[in-house]
């Protein structure tokens, strides 16, 4: 059966691959993004653009910011649709010292706004991102989804762990069908230019030295964008029952916490190494300290959503990487 879904961050690089995949299988999207100018608008707009090149007119995008209430209520009025995939948001766990304002706006006042629009439908299920962030420094390895996240290290991970406490306060108020999706490193083709994967790419290709932090002592569970579409998919297909059965994430309400990661934890350097090979030059490193709000190691326990849902991440690294490179040289003609 066929879906009408709202998905916000259409014009992000997880929004925008989810709803090339569910207009793929027939479903039709109405995306919501704000196209700020947190990155370059125009690579947000080439996203776009291949999102809707075989929607079949299934696919309508509105330009609205959904953590002004005004704005998204109009953005809506009207619209029909089943579920709500809520990834919009402002992202960067360093931007987040530079500009706090922001976090709160989107994170915090639009994530409520999205609860409070799918409360007055009828308390329709939602899937929304949360992220790796939340685990702050967390010693034990690999994160699971029941271990403590209440020591954010960045303003970032705070207004992601607020998230989650308003989800289970509406799951429990109003019955609502709530999933969390803890994202671990996300990387391929359409990726973000703020993010490692791009950066280094950008710089190596370029003959720039590249920014290492931590003297290189840095370990990521790096998790390709099709591993990510497929758990999001299985996620709106599934949502969390209302039987009173504890969920994964330590509710007994209808809310379940995923964790979505290559359940493989790789060291930079050997990353690097990969990205040196796909883009056929060494590359200039800059070994630096530790940044403020970062964190040493991501490890994701994906127990629960593999048991749920069936999930099992198919790219490694060492295929995910060289695909990202050649994707990248295509986009930019290098």
């Amino acid at each position: 059966m066929t879906k009408n879904i709202l998905v916000t961050g259409a014009a992000g690089f997880i929004g925008a691959a989810v709803s090339k995949a569910l207009l793929a299988r027939g479903d039709s999207v109405i995306g919501i993004d704000n196209l700020n100018d947190y990155y370059q608008v125009s690579l947000k707009r080439d996203r776009l653009k291949d999102v809707a090149e075989n929607a079949a007119g299934r696919f309508r995008f509105v330009e609205a910011d959904f953590a002004d209430r005004a704005a998204l209520g109009q953005a809506v009025a009207g619209q029909d649709f089943d579920t709500i995939l809520h990834l919009g948001a402002q992202a960067g766990v360093r931007y987040s010292l530079q500009n706090p304002h922001a976090y709160v706006e989107s994170n915090i006042m639009g994530h409520l706004n999205m609860l409070e629009l799918a409360r007055h439908r009828d308390s329709m299920p939602m899937v929304y991102a949360s992220s790796s962030s939340v685990y702050g420094g967390n010693d034990k390895v690999p994160f699971a989804v029941d271990d403590r996240v209440d020591h954010p290290l960045s303003l970032y991970a705070a207004t992601k762990k607020a998230d989650e406490l308003m989800s289970e306060t509406y799951a429990h108020l109003y019955r609502m069908p709530l999933t969390g999706l803890r994202f671990f490193t996300v990387y391929g083709p359409w990726g973000r230019p703020d993010m490692m994967m791009w950066i280094f790419t950008s710089k190596i290709l370029a003959g720039q030295p590249i920014p290492v932090f931590n003297h290189g002592d840095m370990f990521r569970d790096f998790t390709f964008i099709d591993d990510i579409v497929a758990g999001v998919i299985a996620c709106l297909d599934n949502p969390p029952a209302d039987d009173g059965m504890l969920k994964p994430g330590g509710s007994t309400k209808p809310h379940a916490i995923y964790n979505i990661g290559n359940n493989q934890s790789e060291r930079l350097m050997r990353v690097i190494g990969l990205l040196e090979d796909a883009c056929g030059r060494k590359a200039e490193i800059e070994m630096l300290p530790m940044q403020a709000g970062d964190v040493p190691r991501t490890f994701a326990n994906i127990d629960a959503i593999a048991a749920d849902l069936g999930y099992a991440p198919t790219t490694s690294v060492d295929v995910g990487v060289a695909r990202f490179v050649d994707w990248y040289r295509q986009y930019h003609a290098v």
